[in-house]
C-alpha cells in the first residue's frame, strides 16, 4: 500500500521508466515510528498472456474513445486533431497512433520495487544502498557477490551508530557513510531541508509551519511521493522540542482516502493526478485546512489564525542562512513561474503523444531553459557554419551517478545539506528557546506520586497559563493564547511532570539542558520579558560537530561475505532482479536480529500518558492501518548497537485498523475493488467498530471545551467575591471561543455525504433555511410573520423579540464585512452563544430529521442520537454564563437599536408637547442627539455597533403647553444580539419643577432580556443570581426612600465601598474592566456617595415654598471665594488655598456656562466627576468645609461640620489620585475646563 501506493503500472520502450525513489513513515501505536525507502525501476514483462490482455484492453479503450469523438458535435479534443476541418477522422487517427499498444511492435514494463525499513531516517543512506541494488541489477555484468549477501549483511551485520558517532558500511559497489547525533544535539533527521525550502519559499513555510504549531488540518498535495515526505518530515523536523501528536500520513494511500473525512487536526498527504484543478478536489472540510500545493509554489490558509511571533525578523534570520547556502528565499527555480510554464509545456507535449509516462526527468526542462540562451545560440550558428547539424540538444541528469566524475561533488553537496539542515533546524529550536525559557516556572506539580497523578489527570490544571501569558510581551500573545491550548504543548507539560518520577523524555532532556546553558551565560535575565529578537548564536558550533563525524568514521561495519546458499537459484539476468533465497535471509547471527528499542521507562511513559489523552488515543488508530499492512511483508531493519531483550510482544486489540483489514477481506473474497473503499460501504457492525472513537472524541471534546469555558467564566465572579485572582484575559476568553467554532466545524464536517462550501455547520444552515422559507411562502400565515414584532396596548414597552434560528442568519447575511462562509458561520455561532441560543438553535437545526439524513451518511456523529443529545446538553451549560462574543468581535457593523421611553403616568403626562430627543452612548462610541417624533415614546435607529451600552442623554426644548415630562425609565435594545439596556431616571424634565433640568444623563444597567422567560425549561438555564458582597451592606439606594435616611456610619462606610470600587476596577488587566462610568455614576457610584454627604444634616429642603439643592450651597460657596479674592490677603499660609479656590470657581463657572440644560443635580454630578478626573475633589472637600455659606445651610451634626469625618473624607479621596481616569464624552460634555 505504501511500496506502491498507486498500484502497479504498466509502461512500454517509449515511455519514461527512469527509477524513482520515495519514502514513507509508519506511526506505532506507542508513537514511535518506522521509515521505509523504496526505488521503483520497471521491469520487462515476460509472460505473453498479460501483454495479450494488454493489448485487448487498448483496443478496447481506443473504441470508447472513437464513440466519444463521434458524439461529439465539435472536437473538444483540440490538443489531439491539428485542425477541426479535417474531420473527426484525423482525430481518431492520431488517437490510435499515440494512445495504443501493439504486442509485435511494443515491449511492455511493469513497475517493481525495492523496500528498505529502517528504525530512524538515515534516508541518504538508504538511498545510496538502494540506487547501487539497482545498479547491479541492470548493468552488463554480474555484482561481485550475490544480491543475498548484500542484503543479508545490512540486515544482520550493520548496527546502528551509537549517539555522537558515525560508521561506514558497504553496498555493492560504494562504502556508504551515516552518523548520528550526540545526546545533547537535535535528534537525527536525515531529510534535506534545501529541497523544502526550494518548493515551499520561506514565506509559505512559515505560514505552514504556523498552522502546524496550531494544530490545524494540514493537507499536503503534489504529484511526486518523495516531495509529500519530504516536505511533511521537514515542517515537523523543525518542531522541536514539540512533537506532532495526531494524525501524520505523508502519504495517503488511495485505499485510505477517507481518512480525509477524520473530525481531528492531521498533517496527510496526497498525491495530485496530472493537469487536476485545485478546484475539483472535494475536501470534506476547509474551514480549519490548510491546503499546500508543493508544485505549484501555492497554499490556502485558513480564515483566522495569528502569525508567528517576531515573523519578520525570523524570516530575516533564517534568510541570511539560506543566502550562505547560496539559496534564494522566495524558493528554487523549480516553484516559480517560469518553471510552471515549461512543466505546462511538457505536459502539453504528453498530451500530444498521448503517453502515460512521467515527465522524463529534468531533461526537457534544461533544454526549454536553455533553448532560449545567448551562448547556445552562439554556439549552433558556429556549428551550423562548419557544416555540423545540430537539430535537438539532449542534456540528462541520470538518477545513478557515474561512479568517477560524480563521486567527489556528490560529498560535498550532502556535507552541505547537512550543514544547511542542522543550522536551521538551530534557528527554530533558539526561537522556542527564547520563548519557553521560563517555561518550567509556570508548571504546577501538585500530584505527590505518579499514580495519582495519573489517576486525576483530566481534572488537574498542569499548567498555569493566565500567569504564564500575563508574563509575555503584548505581541506574543495572540500567538502563544492558542500555542499553550494545543495537544502537542500539554503532552509537552505532561512529559516535564513525569520526568520527576521517570527518566526524561529525549527531547525534553535537549531542550532543558538549552535553557540551562542560556541561564549560566546569562543571555537573558528570567524575570525579564521582552520582544526583542535574540538571534541564534550556536550555529557553526552545530556545523562542525555534523562536519567532523563526517569526515572522520568512528565504526566501521562487517564487509559483505559469500552465505552458505544453494547452487544454481538466483541466477543473474540483466534488468531482471533475481528471486531471492529467502532462507539464507531469514536467520542471521544470534541476538541481532531486532529493532532498535525505547527504554523501558519511555516505553511504559508513552504507555500511561496514551490512556489519558483522547486525542492520541483516537489519532492512533488512524495510524495503525498502513503499519500494520506493511510489517507483516518487510523484515528489513538495522539492529541496536547495545544488546537487550526484545521487549514483549503486546496483547493483540481490537482498533481501527482491524476494522479496516477485515473489511478488506471481505472485499476481496468478494472481488470488490479495493481502490477507494467507502465506510458507507460497511456493515452497520463495522461502522459502529470503526466511527465509535471518533464520536466518543468530539462529545468529550465538547464537554472538555465547555467545561473550560465556564469555568474560566465564572472565576470572574469568584474574583468579585473575593474568592481568589483572575486566571482569564479577554484574549484567552476569545481564544476558547475560537476553539469551540473549530470544533462544531469538526463535528459539523464528521460523515458528511456531499462536501458543498468550506464551512458544512453554514451549508447545513443554508439549506434548512431553504426548506423553512419554502414552506413558510406555501403555508403563507400571517401569524408567521406577526410574532416577530408585537406591539403592546399601552404602547410604552419594548415588543417581544422572537426567538428565531432564520433571523438570526438572516441578521448574520447582511453583514457586509464578512465575506466567506466560514466567516459567517463563526458570526452565527457567537451571535447564538452572546444571546444564550446556540444550543436551542443547533437543536432546531437538527430536528430536521429529512435534512440530516440527506446530508450525512448514518455514521456521522449528527445522526448518533445520544452522543447528539448529550452534545447539546453541554452547550446548554453555556448559557449560566453571559458573553459579549459577537458585540465585542464585530465592532464596525451597523446595528438596528430599539429604544422606549416609560413615563410615569399617574404624575405625568405620557406624552409631552416640546420637541424631546435623545443620545445613546456605548463602550464603542454614541449616536450623537436624534429627535425623537412627536406623540411617539418608540423610536428605532440604525447605527455603528455601541459596544455596551452606558449612557443615555434624554432631553427636550421645553415648547408647548404640556412641556413638563416625569420619565421613569429609558430602555433601548440591540436588536440584532437582543440585550436590553434600562436607565433609570424618576425625575422631572422641565423648567420650574424639579431642578430644573431640560436634559439628563442616565446610567444604564443589563437587564434580562424579556424572550428568556418564554424559551421554557429545556432551552435556558434559570436566571443568575448575583451574590452579595462579602459583608451584606445597606446599598446607597436603598438608604434614600421616603422613610429611610442614612446615618453618619452608613454614609461613610457608602464612600468607602464607593472609592474601593473604582481603585479595584483600575487593578485588573485592562481587557477585563468594566465600565468606570456606572463606578462613578451609577447606583451605587462615587456620586451618589458623595450627594449623601452633603445631603446629610442639610437645613430644610424648602425655603419660602422654594426647593434647596446641594448646587445652591456650590453657587454661594463660589460668591463666597471670589469675594474673599477681590479682598486679598497677602498671608502664604493661605497661598494653596486661593490656588484651589480660583480652580474651583473656574469648574463651577464653566459648568453654570455650558451650553446644556442640565439641572442642579447634573451639574453637581459633573463636578464631581471632574474633580475625581482631574485629581481636585480632595483639594476641595475642605475649602468647602471652612466657608462661611455653611453655617447657614448645615446644622451642626452635619458630616461636613465635622473636622474628623471631613479629615477621613479627605484621606479616602487622595487614594483615587494614582489613577488615570478617563471619562465618558457624554458626561462633560460641552463643559470647557
Amino acid at each position: 500500500m505504501l511500496c506502491m501506493p498507486k498500484g502497479l503500472s504498466f509502461r512500454t520502450q517509449a515511455d519514461n521508466r527512469d527509477p524513482q525513489l520515495h519514502s514513507f513513515i509508519i506511526t506505532r501505536e506507542d508513537g514511535s515510528r518506522t521509515y521505509g525507502f523504496v526505488l521503483t525501476f520497471y521491469e520487462e514483462v515476460t509472460s505473453k498472456q498479460i501483454c495479450t490482455a494488454m493489448q485487448t484492453l487498448y483496443q478496447m479503450h481506443n473504441a470508447e474513445q472513437y464513440s466519444s469523438v463521434c458524439a461529439s458535435s465539435s472536437c473538444s479534443m483540440d490538443s489531439l486533431a491539428s485542425s477541426i476541418d479535417e474531420g473527426d477522422a484525423t482525430s481518431l487517427a492520431k488517437l490510435q497512433r499515440y494512445n495504443s499498444y501493439d504486442i509485435s511492435r511494443d515491449t511492455l514494463y511493469v513497475s517493481k520495487c525495492i523496500c528498505l525499513i529502517t528504525p530512524l531516517p538515515f534516508m541518504q543512506a538508504c538511498k545510496k544502498f538502494l540506487i547501487q541494488l539497482y545498479k547491479a541489477v541492470t548493468s552488463q555484468q554480474p555484482p561481485p557477490l550475490p544480491l543475498e549477501s548484500y542484503i543479508h549483511n545490512i540486515l544482520y551485520e550493520v548496527p546502528l551508530p551509537p549517539p555522537g558517532r558515525s560508521l561506514k558500511f558497504y553496498g555493492v559497489y560504494e562504502p556508504i557513510i551515516c552518523q548520528r547525533p550526540g545526546p545533547n544535539e537535535l535528534p537525527l533527521s536525515d531529510y534535506p531541508l534545501r529541497e523544502v525550502f526550494e518548493l515551499l519559499g520561506l514565506e509559505n513555510l512559515v505560514q505552514v509551519f504556523t498552522c502546524v504549531l496550531l494544530e490545524m488540518q494540514i493537507l499536503l498535495y503534489s504529484q511526486d511521493y518523495q516531495r509529500l515526505m519530504t516536505v511533511a518530515e521537514g515542517i515537523t523536523t523543525l518542531l522541536f522540542p514539540f512533537q506532532w501528536q495526531h494524525v501524520y500520513v505523508p502519504i495517503l494511500p488511495a485505499s485510505l482516502l477517507h481518512f480525509l473525512d477524520a473530525p481531528v487536526p492531521y498533517l496527510m498527504g496526497l498525491q495530485s493526478k496530472e493537469g487536476t484543478d485545485r478546484s475539483k478536489l472535494e475536501l470534506p472540510q476547509e474551514a480549519n485546512l490548510c491546503f499546500v500545493d508543493i508544485d505549484n509554489h501555492f497554499i490556502e490558509l485558513p480564515e483566522e489564525f495569528p502569525q508567528f511571533p517576531n515573523k519578520l525578523e525570523f524570516i530575516q534570520e533564517i534568510s541570511e542562512v539560506l543566502l550562505q547556502f547560496g539559496i534564494p528565499p522566495e524558493g528554487n527555480l523549480h516553484c516559480s513561474d517560469s518553471t510552471t510554464k515549461l512543466k505546462n509545456l511538457v505536459l502539453s507535449d504528453l498530451v500530444n503523444d498521448k503517453k502515460n509516462g512521467n515527465i522524463p526527468g529534468n531533461a526537457l526542462n534544461m533544454y526549454e531553459l536553455l533553448k532560449g540562451n545567448e551562448t547556445i545560440a552562439r554556439l549552433q550558428a558556429l556549428a551550423k557554419r562548419t557544416g555540423v547539424t545540430m537539430e535537438k540538444m539532449t542534456i540528462t541528469a541520470p538518477l545513478v551517478e557515474k561512479e568517477k566524475d560524480g563521486k567527489l561533488p556528490c560529498e560535498e553537496v550532502e556535507l552541505r545539506d547537512y550543514k544547511l539542515n542542522v543550522q536551521l533546524r538551530e534557528v527554530f529550536a533558539n526561537r522556542f528557546t527564547q520563548m519557553f525559557a521560563d517555561y518550567e516556572a509556570f508548571v504546577i506539580q501538585a500530584a505527590p506520586d505518579m499514580e495519582s497523578w495519573l489517576t486525576n489527570r483530566e481534572q488537574m490544571q498542569n499548567f498555569d497559563k493566565a500567569s504564564f501569558l500575563s508574563d509575555q510581551p503584548e505581541p506574543y500573545l495572540p500567538f502563544l493564547s492558542h500555542f499553550i491550548e494545543t495537544q502537542m504543548f500539554a503532552t509537552f507539560i505532561d512529559n516535564k511532570i513525569i520526568s520527576q518520577w521517570e527518566e526524561k523524555d529525549p527531547f525534553l532532556r535537549v531542550f532543558d539542558s538549552r535553557i540551562e546553558k542560556i541561564r549560566l551565560y546569562n543571555v537573558r535575565a528570567p524575570a525579564l520579558r521582552t520582544s526583542n529578537y535574540q538571534k541564534c548564536s550556536t550555529l557553526k558550533e552545530a556545523a562542525q560537530s555534523i562536519e567532523q563525524r563526517l569526515l572522520k568514521i568512528d565504526h566501521t561495519a562487517i564487509h559483505p561475505h559469500l552465505l552458505d546458499m544453494k547452487i544454481g537459484q538466483g541466477k543473474y539476468e540483466q534488468g531482471f532482479f533475481p528471486k531471492l533465497q529467502s532462507d539464507v535471509l531469514a536467520t542471521g547471527p544470534t541476538n541481532n536480529n531486532r529493532w532498535a528499542s525505547r527504554s523501558t521507562t519511555a516505553q511504559r511513559r508513552k504507555d500511561r500518558l496514551r490512556q489519558h489523552s483522547e486525542h492520541i488515543g483516537l489519532d492512533n488508530d488512524l495510524r495503525e492501518p498502513s503499519e500494520e499492512l506493511l510489517l507483516r511483508q518487510n523484515s528489513m531493519a538495522f539492529w541496536e548497537w547495545d544488546q537487550g531483550p526484545p521487549p514483549p510482544a503486546r496483547p493483540p486489540k481490537k482498533s481501527f485498523s482491524e476494522c479496516c483489514l477485515k473489511y478488506m477481506q471481505e472485499a476481496r473474497s468478494l472481488g470488490k475493488n479495493l481502490r477507494q473503499p467507502k465506510l458507507s460501504d460497511l456493515s452497520p457492525a463495522v461502522i459502529a467498530q470503526t466511527n465509535w472513537k471518533f464520536v466518543e472524541g468530539l462529545l468529550k471534546e465538547c464537554r472538555m471545551k465547555t467545561k473550560r469555558m465556564l469555568v474560566e467564566k465564572m472565576g470572574h465572579e469568584a474574583v468579585e467575591l473575593g474568592h481568589g485572582e483572575a486566571n482569564i484575559t479577554g484574549l484567552e476568553e476569545n481564544t476558547l471561543i475560537a476553539s469551540l467554532c473549530d470544533l462544531l466545524e469538526r463535528i459539523w464536517s464528521h460523515g458528511l455525504q456531499v462536501k458543498q462550501g468550506k464551512s458544512a455547520l453554514w451549508s447545513h444552515l443554508l439549506q434548512y433555511q431553504e426548506r423553512e422559507e419554502k414552506q413558510e411562502h406555501s403555508a403563507e400565515s400571517p401569524v408567521a410573520v406577526g410574532t416577530e414584532r408585537r406591539k403592546s396596548d399601552t404602547g410604552i414597552t419594548l415588543p417581544t423579540l422572537r426567538v428565531s434560528l432564520i433571523q438570526d442568519m438572516r441578521h448574520v447575511q447582511n453583514m457586509s464585512e464578512i465575506k466567506t462562509d466560514v466567516g459567517r458561520a463563526r458570526a452565527w455561532i457567537r451571535l447564538s452563544l452572546e444571546k444564550k441560543l446556540l444550543s436551542q438553535h443547533l437543536k432546531q437545526l437538527l430536528s430536521n430529521q429529512a435534512l440530516a439524513k440527506k446530508l450525512y451518511k448514518r455514521y456521522a456523529f449528527l445522526r448518533c442520537e445520544e452522543e447528539r443529545e448529550q452534545f447539546l446538553y453541554h452547550l446548554l451549560s453555556l448559557n449560566a454564563v453571559d458573553y459579549f462574543c459577537f458585540t465585542s468581535v464585530f465592532t464596525t457593523i451597523m446595528i438596528p437599536y430599539r429604544s422606549v421611553i416609560i413615563p410615569i403616568k399617574k404624575l405625568s403626562n405620557a406624552i409631552t408637547t416640546s420637541n424631546p430627543w435623545i443620545c445613546v452612548s456605548g463602550e464603542l462610541g454614541d449616536t450623537g442627539v436624534m429627535q425623537i417624533p412627536k406623540n411617539h415614546l418608540e423610536m428605532t435607529f440604525e447605527c455603528q455597533n455601541l459596544g455596551k451600552l452606558t449612557t443615555v442623554q434624554i432631553g427636550h426644548d421645553n415648547s408647548g403647553l404640556l412641556a413638563k415630562w416625569l420619565v421613569d425609565c429609558v430602555m433601548v435594545r440591540n436588536e440584532i444580539t437582543g440585550h436590553t439596556y434600562k436607565f433609570p431616571c424618576g425625575r422631572w424634565l422641565g423648567k420650574g419643577v424639579d431642578d430644573g433640568s431640560l436634559e439628563r444623563i442616565l446610567i444604564g444597567e443589563l437587564v434580562s432580556s424579556t424572550s428568556d422567560e418564554e424559551l421554557g425549561k429545556q432551552c435556558r438555564t434559570p436566571p443568575q443570581q448575583k451574590s452579595p458582597t462579602t459583608a451584606r451592606r445597606l446599598s446607597i439606594t436603598s438608604l434614600t426612600g421616603k422613610n429611610t435616611k442614612p446615618n453618619a456610619g452608613q454614609i461613610q462606610e457608602g464612600i468607602g465601598e464607593a472609592v474601593n470600587n473604582i481603585v479595584k476596577h483600575f487593578h485588573k488587566p485592562e481587557k477585563e474592566r468594566g465600565s468606570l462610568t456606572i463606578l462613578l455614576c451609577g447606583e451605587n457610584g462615587l456620586v451618589a456617595a458623595l450627594e449623601q454627604v452633603f445631603h446629610h444634616g442639610f437645613k430644610s429642603a424648602r425655603i419660602f415654598h422654594k426647593n434647596v439643592f446641594i448646587w445652591d450651597f456650590i453657587e454661594k460657596a463660589v460668591a463666597y471665594f471670589e469675594t474673599t479674592d477681590q479682598i486679598g490677603d497677602n498671608e502664604e499660609a493661605l497661598l494653596l488655598q486661593r490656588s484651589s479656590c480660583k480652580t474651583f470657581c473656574h469648574y463651577v463657572n464653566a459648568i453654570n456656562t455650558a451650553p446644556r440644560n442640565i439641572g442642579k443635580d447634573g451639574k453637581f454630578q459633573i463636578l464631581v466627576c471632574l474633580g475625581t478626573r482631574d485629581h481636585l475633589l480632595s483639594q476641595w472637600i475642605p475649602l468647602l468645609a471652612e466657608c462661611p455659606p455653611i453655617t447657614r445651610m448645615y446644622e451642626e451634626n452635619a458630616l461636613l461640620r465635622d473636622r474628623m469625618t471631613v479629615n477621613s473624607l479627605i484621606r479616602v479621596l487622595q487614594t483615587l489620585q494614582d489613577f488615570n481616569i478617563i471619562l465618558e464624552g457624554s458626561l462633560i460634555k460641552g463643559v470647557d475646563v
